[in-house]
């Protein structure tokens, strides 16, 4: 069962050092969650969240392993959207993980009053859009990164009764 506990800078902190101890009654996958410029990029986010009050940034825990990073991209805009954005251990992908923390960071947002939950999936990861799919997101356009290339544009809207 996936839970999502949320994430910290001593999280971030540990999972860099890719450190084979426990930290908060922990421990990580093996070849841990991510590479180091990942961890310090999502790090940077949850950084930029908890300066602005907003605690949307997440360990995706199974048992006492964290699985993968969850979260908002940044605070949510009063009456706009927010973004997610999510990654699964490499060692444990393809075991539903991805599909539980969206719809978990789905439910979350929806405490906030925007109209909609927006993610980004590059045009290969075909792993990704089924996770969005799954969790009632349609496609919705494209656009051109300078780094990742081409990414799929995906919203989840809300409807009246959910606001």
């Amino acid at each position: 069962m996936l839970r999502l506990l949320e994430a910290g800078d001593a999280d971030f902190e540990w999972m860099i050092r890719g450190e084979p101890r426990e930290h908060r009654g922990l421990s990580l996958p093996p070849g841990g969650v991510d590479d180091v410029a990942t961890l310090e990029h999502v790090r940077g986010i949850a950084r930029a969240l908890a300066a602005r009050d907003c605690k949307a940034s997440w360990l995706m825990v199974v048992g006492d392993e964290v699985v993968g990073l969850c979260g908002f991209r940044r605070p949510p805009e009063s009456g706009g959207s927010v973004e997610i954005g999510y990654g699964v251990a490499a060692s444990r992908r393809r075991r539903g993980y991805a599909t539980a923390a969206v719809g978990a960071i789905v439910r979350f947002a929806e405490r906030e009053p925007i109209r909609a939950v927006v993610a980004e999936t590059a045009v290969a990861n075909a792993a990704s859009q089924r996770v969005l799919a799954k969790n009632g997101f349609l496609r919705t356009g494209s656009r051109i990164d300078s780094v990742d290339g081409e990414l799929l544009r995906w919203e989840r809207l809300r409807t009246a009764s959910e606001r």
